[in-house]
């Protein structure tokens, strides 16, 4: 079930002419593996690696790169954007492109759990922010999950894991009228989960009546979820039963993986982070577990 199968992240990978060490692993799903690299003066980047790993024999290593290559133009078309991570381009290890990776910059902060000290300039950032990626006819699509929001040092929202995000194009079917109108009913589904996040976070200034309305879905929502809410459940209860899942997990944060168990360990404070569940990778620790042709 992991994207990597057996394997690990690379132990070191070269962006943009230098090179990096594996740092701390974040997550290792289904759908790829993410972790934070650091150069020897400190500096930081997050590279993420889609799935290789084959699916009761069938060949699934044409996902990670077609995911990686998705998320890689995204941040391309998007990079004119304050508060989104820059792509760093092609990811290198032992000697060989890794076409199902990508780099991107590190974005200093933590999850959105809960809104920071200032909340109403916290939303119209994020709102903002939103209504900018919206202005490039591409539809985020995934902000029901709050662990692709962080916040940084400074309260600010930015967001991350644009793999599934859609948009027009200059050609058809991109440009066409079906294309169009499903960007613009994601962008208004990317509209109400940012409504959703903001009538939880601000209840204790708004009537009922205000939280009901920011909290009632468009009706093509609640259609989609009359069917993917059970192949979800179906679907925990299988992780579970193949014990890739403890009984109950959720993903909550980038650090607190949704579909893999994670080895807690100490030392976290490496980079300046400190998560319970971060395991960082000492200098004179065994590669047996290395991506194969990762070599240093």
């Amino acid at each position: 079930m992991r994207a990597l199968g057996a394997d690990e992240p690379p132990r070191y990978v070269s962006v943009l002419g230098s090179r990096y060490q594996l740092a701390v692993p974040l997550k290792h799903d289904s759908w790829a593996a993410t972790a934070i690299y650091a150069d020897e003066t400190g500096e930081r980047i997050t590279c993420k690696f889609g799935r290789t790993q084959s699916v009761l024999g069938i060949p699934m290593s044409w996902l990670g790169r077609l995911l990686a290559r998705r998320e890689a133009g995204f941040l391309r078309r998007l990079e004119r954007i304050e508060f989104l991570p820059k792509d760093l381009g092609p990811v290198t290890a032992g000697g060989r492109v890794l076409p199902n990776a990508i780099a991107r910059t590190y974005v200093d902060g933590n999850p959105f759990r809960d809104p920071p000290e200032d909340r109403g300039a916290f939303f119209v950032d994020l709102r903002r922010l939103v209504a900018e990626i919206h202005a490039d006819a591409v539809a985020y699509v995934d902000l029901h999950k709050r662990e692709n929001i962080i916040v940084d040092p400074a309260g600010r929202p930015y967001l991350i894991d644009f793999q599934v995000c859609l948009a027009t194009g200059d050609r058809w079917p991109y440009n066409g009228r079906l294309m169009r109108f499903l960007v613009g009913k994601l962008q208004e589904m990317d509209d109400y989960h940012v409504n959703k996040h903001y009538a939880r976070c601000m209840a204790d200034l708004l009537s009922p009546e205000e939280i009901r309305r920011l909290k009632t879905p468009p009706g093509f929502i609640s259609a989609h979820r009359s069917f993917a809410v059970p192949l979800r459940s179906l679907r925990r209860r299988l992780l579970v039963a193949l014990k890739v899942r403890a009984q109950g997990g959720r993903a909550e944060t980038e650090f607190e993986p949704e579909d893999a168990f994670r080895n807690p360990g100490s030392g976290s404070e490496l980079l300046g982070v400190s998560r319970p569940h971060l395991r960082v990778i000492p200098a004179d620790q065994s590669e047996a577990k290395r991506q194969p042709g990762a070599t240093p």
